[in-house]
């Protein structure tokens, strides 16, 4: 920020020779010393020098506006090395409202002045200087200064404008900037413009923290098949290995629309031990099978539970679901199951094969 500032300091002459009034000698070279003592490093003595010539020149013809104006330029340049940002920032407020100063220079200034608003913690005046910088200039840097501060401040409708003007001037992003372009996606609710920039730039080298975002940013935009997708995808080239991504998968699967993954899953993890062989995980199994109305697996799961729980309940449920699909033979057996061990609504469908 100081070097910023210093650069700009010491360009004065170059950039203002021909567009604004001509300053008298004295005043040349009252600037020149000025300067010179702003480079020793005598702050204090700048500071109260420039704003004695700028006050006292302040109501003068444009020439001496002119001359008023850098001095507060020189003032805000001692005051920001003095680590005073909001100081220095109204000088050159003060400095750029001045008759005299062309359009090309109060711009310059207000663009610096937006730098030290940003450094003294005025986000909000600084974005009221940035967007109107923006009006008349086109800055990519300067783009993506004013979309942070917005996201900074919460402003996550108006950061998305803007970042939509970064994205469409900048091809590859920064690390830096894909995550801010998430981070405003998601906070100002468009999770599919985020999954689609999320998309992108998914590929088979990318990190398990982004096949997970993309996962939960397609659940946020309503596409649970997208995210069994991204899950199945994640999981196949190994990037989730956990038991928890293991039954994060299952139930993607299952609410996305394709059970039959969720269920061949848990067959295999069943056959190679990776989990128990118990209630749960058969009852789930039998589950996944009828809601993919796989006739044949979906009644051997049911079976193969009703035998591990010997519960009435569940060869009465096999039961039902063998009549239904018709299969009259396995639903005769499992009422009768059902029926010997007490259950009164097996018997009664035990009933309709008589």
């Amino acid at each position: 920020m100081k070097r910023s500032l210093m650069c700009l300091l010491l360009s004065i002459w170059s950039f203002s020779a021909s567009a604004s009034p001509a300053l008298q000698g004295d005043v040349i070279a009252d600037l020149n010393a000025l300067q010179s003592q702003l480079q020793e490093g005598a702050l204090a003595q700048v500071i109260e020098r420039a704003t004695a010539q700028a006050e006292r020149l302040a109501s003068g013809n444009q020439s001496d506006q002119w001359a008023s104006a850098l001095y507060q330029q020189l003032a805000a340049g001692a005051l920001a090395r003095q680590d005073q940002p909001a100081a220095a920032a109204d000088r050159l407020a003060i400095a750029r409202g001045l008759n005299g100063v062309d359009d090309d220079q109060a711009a310059r200034w207000l663009r610096e002045e937006a730098s030290l608003r940003r450094a003294a913690d005025q986000r909000d005046q600084a974005i009221e200087l940035l967007t109107e910088w923006l009006t008349s200039q086109q800055d990519i840097d300067t783009t993506w200064q004013l979309t942070r501060l917005l996201a900074q401040q919460e402003r996550w409708e108006e950061a998305a404008e803007w970042l939509e003007q970064a994205l469409s001037q900048t091809p590859e992003p920064s690390d830096a900037q894909q995550a801010l372009t998430l981070a405003i996606y998601r906070n100002a609710g468009q999770s599919e413009q985020a999954l689609s920039w999320l998309l992108d730039g998914l590929n088979a080298q990318s990190s398990a923290a982004d096949w997970r975002q993309a996962a939960g940013l397609a659940q946020q935009a309503g596409q649970p098949g997208v995210a069994a997708g991204l899950w199945e995808t994640a999981w196949q080239l190994g990037k989730l290995s956990e038991q928890e991504d293991f039954w994060l998968l299952i139930q993607l699967h299952l609410a996305g629309g394709t059970p039959a993954r969720a269920a061949e899953h848990l067959e295999q993890a069943l056959s190679e031990g990776d989990i128990v062989r118990d209630e749960t995980n058969l009852r789930l199994l039998a589950s996944a099978w009828r809601q993919a109305k796989d006739v044949e697996k979906a009644l051997s799961a049911w079976q193969a539970l009703a035998l591990h729980t010997q519960a009435a309940a569940d060869w009465r449920a096999y039961g039902q679901l063998a009549y239904a699909w018709g299969d009259e033979g396995q639903a005769k057996q499992a009422f009768a199951r059902a029926s010997a061990l007490g259950d009164d609504e097996a018997e009664q469908w035990f009933a309709h094969f008589d």
